[in-house]
């Protein structure tokens, strides 16, 4: 086990490298700022102002206060990870053409040729199963024959994917105030829409990942699990007919449900990306594809930084949730199948924390445990909604 005293020299690296994730030098960074970054800003503002004034008669108190919150962390995001501007600026644009064509009318969603095969929630979301299917051949078909190419068209179709995926939720949050007032909610209530929630957020981060560490090297493994949740997706999809809008459950007729659960799945999202990056350290430790994936110590830095996020998010979503069960149950806990092991999930990235940050813990040994820990997460996430029963469920399969 990779757990000897010369390890202790890296905690000072680790703990300034889970400081990077959060805030630098505010004065500094704000200096930096161009024109542009300032004019998206002021776009994005314009943006959420403008969808306040036409739809404040669907939102109470708590609806305007998340919607302004957002703001600022668009903002940021969009000044600290500049691809994501463009990718925010096509979402809006498609949504928006979306919502002028239906023209109120949910009907012709089946009539206009552009909502039938391209922006109704349906075709838009299928869009992005098939988009992240391709996205995933050409990444391995890159790695594989060495081809810059066949990664860089690996990389726009998952680009294309997360803008059509974005742009599906969005239209079919608005589809569902077509169907009706009280039937209208944001489309992270079911099964079928937080499997496409995953999808997007994992493929965002490890997006974000390979610009930032330059390689394409792991869309292969990370697209491989990203490609299986588009697979359950689809059969759920045919085999359920889970695509249909449902109005809420009065449980999750709640604010809270705008917070939670897009928080939990960032940590959910990362600690799937975490997985499959210990697959490729795993097949790299083991001479495999060795001369194509990056560096031991950069797979090992993805995996770390990957479950720190995670880690942060899932806390963040857990104690979020309990504030939301007291509210709808009368209890912060009451140890429902879903509570417990989003416990066991907990509990179980805390402890990789702490044997790395602690005991300097790295290697295969992590990597092992992070792609464990992806099986506990998978049967908190879904399991749990196959094999038990309890207050929470996204769906029943």
């Amino acid at each position: 086990m990779e757990l000897t005293n010369a390890s202790r020299s890296h905690r000072t690296a680790d703990a300034a490298s889970l400081a990077s994730i959060g805030v630098l030098d505010e004065r500094s960074f704000i200096r930096r700022l161009s024109v542009l970054d300032w004019l998206f800003a002021v776009a994005l503002a314009t943006g959420a102002g403008f969808a306040l004034a036409r739809y404040h008669a669907f939102m109470n108190y708590y609806d305007t206060l998340v919607l302004i919150g957002t703001v600022p962390a668009l903002v940021t995001l969009g000044w600290r990870w500049k691809p994501s501007r463009l990718l925010m600026a096509g979402i809006a644009g498609l949504a928006v053409l979306s919502i002028n064509i239906y023209q109120g009318d949910l009907s012709r969603a089946d009539s206009n040729f552009f909502l039938r095969y391209f922006l109704s929630s349906q075709s838009a979301i299928l869009w992005m199963s098939a988009l992240f299917v391709f996205g995933t051949v050409f990444y391995w078909i890159g790695t594989l024959s060495r081809s810059p190419s066949g990664g860089s068209i690996g990389s726009k179709l998952t680009w294309f994917a997360v803008l059509m995926g974005f742009t599906g939720l969005m239209v079919r949050w608005y589809e569902s105030y077509l169907i009706g007032a009280d039937v209208g909610h944001i489309p992270i209530s079911n099964l079928y829409e937080v499997f496409v929630l995953f999808s997007l957020i994992t493929a965002l981060l490890y997006l974000f990942y390979e610009q930032h560490y330059a390689t394409r090297a792991l869309g292969a493994f990370v697209m491989l699990v990203i490609s299986a949740a588009v697979g359950f997706l689809m059969w759920y999809s045919i085999a359920r007919d889970a695509q249909q809008i449902q109005p809420l459950v009065p449980a999750l007729q709640s604010w809270w449900m705008k917070i939670h659960v897009p928080a939990n799945f960032i940590g959910y999202g990362s600690f799937a990306l975490s997985a499959m990056v210990g697959v490729a350290y795993l097949v790299k430790e083991r001479g495999v594809l060795a001369d194509r994936l990056p560096a031991l110590e950069v797979l090992d830095d993805v995996m770390y930084k990957s479950i720190a996020v995670g880690f942060a998010f899932f806390t963040v979503a857990t104690i979020l949730g309990a504030l939301w069960a007291a509210q709808a149950w009368g209890g912060y806990w009451s140890w429902d199948p879903k509570e417990t092991w989003s416990l066991i999930v907990w509990l179980n990235y805390a402890a990789w924390l702490h044997m790395r940050l602690m005991k300097g813990l790295r290697g295969g040994v992590a990597a092992w445990w992070a792609l464990t820990g992806l099986v506990v997460t998978t049967f908190a996430f879904l399991g749990v909604n196959m094999f038990l029963s309890g207050l929470h469920s996204y769906g029943k399969l």
